[in-house]
């Protein structure tokens, strides 16, 4: 089996991130759940007003009934719009071959192994015999944690406890993961305090910070982006109110950072 394997080295999904935020921008990445979707035909009209609206990214995927094959049949439709597509997986069934790059995520406050390293061994030899660019990601569920957070038996970080939140993603960075996801949960009463994005983005200035969950309004996802966030991410927004995600992403691409700065200060160090 070993000699069929290959992790794929080239990363243009992490450099075509990488690039934006060194130019002060924060991204928008639209989830599309399958298993929300009425029928496979809205991904593609959510997808086109979300892609005129300056989204740069699709995550395609869900914590609960998504499948291979239904990852496989939206990846397909949206492959014209010619964004990157990064699969979202709740398990080893939300892969795909049709897209880009995966969110290669471990749970990190899970109680449960399986979420933590179980799933990604199994995961690891999928990503590899179809070339996906993984994105080592650590997924930290806050607060209220939503289905993402009952499913993957998370302990969440309450909302107010910001240095718990502040030494796991530390430990994250520590341990090599690149991305530090901030999940609050689909459906989620309120977003991830301001407060724990500044705090998260100053000590771990070089990984890339997403944060999504509870993001309902155009406020609250500048308020988000200034805060220091790199990437927002809407997606139960965009199966209730399309109108109301659009102008989300509209306000993420509106808030730049001041000013942009480099990877290597950003990294704090040199020839790494």
């Amino acid at each position: 089996m070993s000699a069929s394997l290959r992790v794929r080295r080239e990363e243009r999904v992490s450099r075509y991130i990488r690039e934006r935020i060194e130019e002060g921008q924060t991204l928008h990445f639209t989830l599309i759940d399958p298993a929300k979707l009425r029928d496979p035909d809205s991904a593609e009209r959510i997808a086109g007003e979300l892609a005129a609206a300056g989204t740069d990214c699709f995550m395609i995927g869900g914590s609960l009934g998504v499948s291979e094959r239904d990852v496989d049949e939206i990846s397909i439709r949206l492959k014209r719009f010619g964004l990157p597509l990064i699969a979202f997986p709740g398990n080893v069934s939300g892969l795909s071959r049709y897209v880009d790059a995966v969110l290669f995520m471990s749970l990190l406050n899970s109680e449960d192994p399986y979420y933590i390293i179980g799933a990604q061994v199994a995961g690891a030899v999928v990503v590899a015999k179809y070339g996906i660019e993984a994105l080592p990601t650590a997924y930290i569920v806050v607060g209220y944690g939503g289905t993402a957070g009952y499913i993957g038996r998370a302990r969440p970080i309450p909302y107010e406890k910001h240095e718990i939140l502040v030494a796991y993603s530390l430990a994250a960075y520590m341990l090599g993961m690149n991305y530090i996801y901030l999940e609050a949960g689909s459906g989620a009463p309120r977003p991830v305090p301001p407060e724990s994005v500044r705090l998260v983005k100053e000590v771990v200035p070089g990984a890339v910070l997403i944060v999504g969950g509870g993001i309902r309004d155009p406020d609250a996802a500048s308020q988000t982006a200034r805060a220091g966030a790199d990437v927002i991410v809407t997606g139960n927004i965009v199966e209730d109110s399309l109108e109301r995600a659009v102008e989300i992403a509209r306000a993420v691409k509106g808030t730049r950072k001041s000013p942009p700065r480099s990877l290597e200060e950003r990294f704090h160090v040199s020839g790494t």
